[in-house]
């Protein structure tokens, strides 16, 4: 199932939302952009968004060069399955740090609403297929070593306008019209893990995996001379992480092997101590 959702409102604490999933390497340097999208049920059996890129705005506002586009794939969002807490990723991207001004999402043609009466109708949207959707962002700056994610809050009741002249036998394109409201949060993200290895000269490759409505979302990093890990900039949720030895034991030792823990809980503003991991 994939996930769409798209339209502008402000940002400061608010913002008025697949993605694509990446394997990242840790870097000291770097930062990582996460975009969600969750949705207030409406009155309709389906809204499905065709959203077909999504940018965001570095440099002040009449700056057309200023533009950069995401790391997300074309996709139709049904926006009415995420609703009641859950949410879809659309983007999880490695960022350089910075201010974002804006946030645009480009949409197609091929949006449509499923009506009370199941019937599906074309979804009109005046503007948004060319220059896009814009979102002001404010006070929304990405920091080292951490993640920043925008929330894309989407009314459906407020954004879906049901034209009063209309009746059965009218042209169904001609029924709904688009007209996005979105509330944007922006919030930093603070959660880590932490541990070490045994023995330290595995030098293992580590991956710590999320499970995603879109697929797993995966960050990695690797043990240092001494065994020691730790992996920053996580999003609060359940983990899965992986170790693999990068280096073989010498001969008369035992040999090192690949290690999984499941269940893995990360909380937001706190770093989760794995511990020692052993790799013999």
């Amino acid at each position: 199932m994939q996930i769409n959702r798209i339209f502008p409102l402000a940002c400061a604490a608010l913002l008025g939302l697949a993605g694509c999933s990446k394997s990242s390497s840790e870097d000291a340097s770097s930062s990582k952009l996460e975009v969600r999208l969750m949705d207030a049920p409406g009155d309709y059996r389906g809204v499905v968004l065709d959203v077909r890129q999504i940018e965001v705005h570095l440099k002040e506002e009449n700056d057309p060069n200023g533009w950069k586009t995401l790391n997300f794939s074309p996709q139709a969002i049904n926006v009415l399955d995420y609703v009641n807490g859950h949410s879809a990723l659309l983007v999880s991207d490695d960022f350089a740090p910075g201010d974002l001004k804006e946030i645009r999402l480009i949409l197609g043609p091929n949006s449509y609403v499923i009506g009370r009466d199941g019937l599906q109708y074309d979804l009109k949207t005046p503007s948004g297929q060319t220059s896009g959707v814009k979102l002001k962002l404010e006070k929304c700056t990405l920091k080292q070593r951490e993640t920043f994610q925008l929330l894309l809050d989407f009314d459906v009741a407020k954004s879906i306008v049901e034209r009063g002249n209309w009746h059965a036998g009218n042209d169904k394109k001609e029924r709904y019209l688009l007209k996005p409201v979105i509330r944007v949060v922006a919030q930093d993200i603070h959660g880590g893990l932490r541990g070490t290895v045994t023995p330290a000269a595995a030098l293992p490759q580590i991956l710590a995996i999320r499970a995603t409505i879109l697929g797993p979302d995966t960050v990695s990093t690797a043990a240092d001379a001494s065994g020691t890990y730790q992996i920053g900039g996580l999003p609060a949720g359940t983990y899965r992480v992986e170790y693999f030895p990068s280096t073989t034991a010498p001969a008369g030792q035992p040999g090192y092997r690949n290690a999984v823990r499941t269940g893995i809980v990360v909380v937001n503003d706190q770093v989760t101590d794995l511990g020692p991991t052993s790799l013999n």
